[in-house]
């Protein structure tokens, strides 16, 4: 069987991450299209996969029919006028995160996949398949330690760009855990509540943080999520989870401890690219599978909406400091 042809739309960071693993770390895939209006950054993303070919819109890409599949990792804003004219075609998508930035947009496409009739779009909630994440999923399913009764988030950057603001905190950050917490107890976020910490002087002044958001789900199980963006001395990403007879935790640092001078030592992770790396090479290999096998199984739209509704609860918790409600339509048959 030939390679998967995979447009990548949008060279940014995340978009040559993604085509450099498609060229070194992907299997039964090759990028045949940078779709990029930059020209200077799709030249950058050219240099990795040579044999790419270069089109300044979506429109053009499509038309030419050079891709089989597509992945869109473009800022959230623009998913949309990208996942749509993608879907008339009947391409197969991987859009990071998220599918688009408010729950009414991310309805739009899910209605409009459901008119085609078939699960083209997988969303980029790569955290699903991190390792820690899936043997978490696992014991709580499992019930080995009873039930769960709460989740204690920590997700550390130890610094964010300038173009970092502070509703970000929310719809670019703690967005990872909404889907997780969903992921992992099988159940909808009913209440967003953010507190905030004593602010961090070393935190830029457009931003008010750490924060403590507080996810409600409708079974029962309460997440606290620091979300801390100044810490300064790593990137970090762990889950406690609390249950009736005992205690798992998940994103401890592997690696070397020193023991030197009197100090006991282990590295952290610098950014996201090697704390999760691994999971994103699965995510992109288990797409490009499950494309072969014409079966996408991966988050759906439909996850996508679901986290874009309780963003905006979040966002309007960020805001008033109140326990605020997430609002959802029904779940469409064609998800069930």
């Amino acid at each position: 069987m030939s390679d998967v042809r995979v447009g990548v739309v949008g060279t940014g960071f995340i978009g040559l991450e993604h085509v450099a693993r498609f060229e070194n770390s992907i299997n039964g895939a090759s990028v045949s299209a940078i779709v990029e209006p930059d020209e200077s950054r799709a030249r950058t993303a050219l240099q990795i996969s040579p044999n790419a070919q270069w089109f300044p819109t979506i429109e053009s890409a499509l038309e030419s029919k050079a891709m089989d599949a597509v992945l869109i990792a473009t800022p959230g804003q623009f998913h949309e006028p990208v996942i749509l004219p993608v879907l008339e075609y009947g391409l197969p998508i991987l859009c990071e995160k998220p599918l688009t930035p408010d729950p009414v947009s991310s309805l739009r496409i899910v209605n409009a996949e459901i008119a085609k009739g078939r699960k083209l779009i997988q969303v980029g909630f790569m955290r699903r398949f991190d390792a820690g994440y899936m043997e978490l999923k696992s014991l709580i399913a499992g019930k080995k330690q009873g039930e769960l009764l709460g989740l204690h988030c920590a997700h550390r950057n130890p610094s964010v760009p300038d173009s970092y603001h502070n509703e970000m905190l929310i719809f670019d950050s703690v967005v990872h855990e909404i889907d997780v917490v969903r992921f992992l107890t099988d159940s909808p976020i009913k209440t967003v509540q953010v507190r905030h910490l004593k602010r961090n002087s070393l935190s830029p002044e457009r931003l008010q943080e750490p924060i403590l958001v507080l996810l409600e789900t409708d079974s029962g199980v309460l997440a606290t999520v620091e979300m801390n963006v100044s810490v300064q001395f790593g990137y970090q990403v762990k889950t406690e989870a609390v249950f009736e007879k005992g205690i798992a935790e998940i994103g401890r640092t592997s690696g070397m401890t020193q023991f030197f001078e009197g100090a006991i030592s282990t590295p952290e992770h610098a950014s996201f690219k090697s704390r999760f790396a691994d999971a994103f090479n699965f995510e992109l290999q288990q797409w490009i599978n499950s494309i072969r096998t014409m079966k996408l199984d991966g988050p759906s739209a439909w996850d996508g909406y679901l986290a874009a509704a309780a963003v905006a609860a979040g966002l309007e918790a960020l805001k008033s400091g109140a326990i605020c409600s997430v609002k959802y339509e029904q779940k469409p048959s064609f998800y069930l």
